[in-house]
């Protein structure tokens, strides 16, 4: 099943949205307080939204649960991921996993199988994976193998957390209570654990940052908010597939905006990748 005109555009409008919020994380002076900003903006509108939603079903809390774990070490990973290595490197990886571990895990978990033209898109998929993780000269500098590792951490975690996601929302009786339970408490950990880590300069440490943050979380939350909805209507591994074109902003922006080396290699392995992606939206 291929996606409605609509939610494409919307899934797509999703992927520039979250390719930028990764950005301003990678170039942030303290990119743990960044992410943080980024993720509790939302949580405060949620709050609010969730006294005039229906309640989520039962059946749905136990996917909240499983998330808010997962997008906790997908936190960490990612900034262990952007201390080692470039946007336009490590996000492509890390994004580009995605769509190949979903479409598999959606196969395992929701009886939702591959045809011949999604197993080809998940094989470029792959084939721009291991592009991206190699410079031209086929050797690897000081710490790159590092921000690879934790590339493909967060790639495994992202999976884990859209199939979480997918199914939850699914279970949830109204997309948008479960978006803003998930919001709202997937924000406490994260905003707990740093105002410990920086206590004693909270205020200088995050007056930086809180403009940019906040524009952050407002997208972020668009872009995470679209692609739950989305997965509760349409296959996961086909919106997952066209959510990770983002590789192809990710990449754009690494190289043309924070001026990362070996900017157009990257762009065109990223570029492989997204193809590999759309492939596997247009095998349904």
């Amino acid at each position: 099943m291929n996606l409605d005109p609509i939610v494409l555009l919307l899934v797509l409008a999703a992927a520039l949205m979250h390719a930028t919020w990764n950005a301003l994380v990678k170039s942030g002076q303290d990119r743990l307080v960044m992410t943080t900003v980024i993720m509790a903006i939302p949580a405060v509108p949620c709050a609010i939204a969730l006294i005039y939603l229906p309640p989520m079903l039962p059946a749905a809390w136990p996917f909240i649960v499983a998330s808010m774990v997962i997008h906790l070490a997908y936190y960490i990973v990612l900034l262990g991921a952007y201390r080692h290595g470039d946007l336009s490197q490590v996000y492509p990886i890390s994004r580009g996993c995605a769509p190949a571990l979903v479409a598999v895990g959606a196969w395992v978990f929701a009886a939702e199988a591959l045809n011949g033209i999604e197993m080809l898109g998940v094989a470029v998929v792959s084939g721009g994976i291991m592009s991206l993780a190699w410079r031209r000269r086929g050797t690897l500098v000081p710490g790159e193998m590092k921000a690879i590792g934790f590339a493909l951490l967060t790639a495994l975690t992202i999976a884990l957390y859209l199939l979480t996601d997918g199914m939850g929302v699914r279970r949830a009786g109204n997309p948008l209570s479960y978006i803003c339970w998930l919001m709202l408490l997937d924000a406490m950990p994260v905003l707990a654990i740093t105002l410990w880590l920086r206590r004693g300069h909270i205020r200088e440490s995050f007056a930086p940052g809180i403009r940019l943050g906040a524009f952050g979380g407002v997208i972020a939350s668009l872009s995470y908010g679209i692609t739950i909805w989305a997965m509760g209507i349409a296959p996961m591994a086909h919106v997952v597939a066209v959510r990770e074109t983002s590789v192809i902003f990710g990449a754009v922006i690494g190289a043309l905006i924070l001026k990362e080396p070996f900017g157009r290699f990257r762009i065109a392995a990223a570029s492989v990748v997204a193809g590999g992606a759309v492939l596997l939206n247009l095998g349904g």
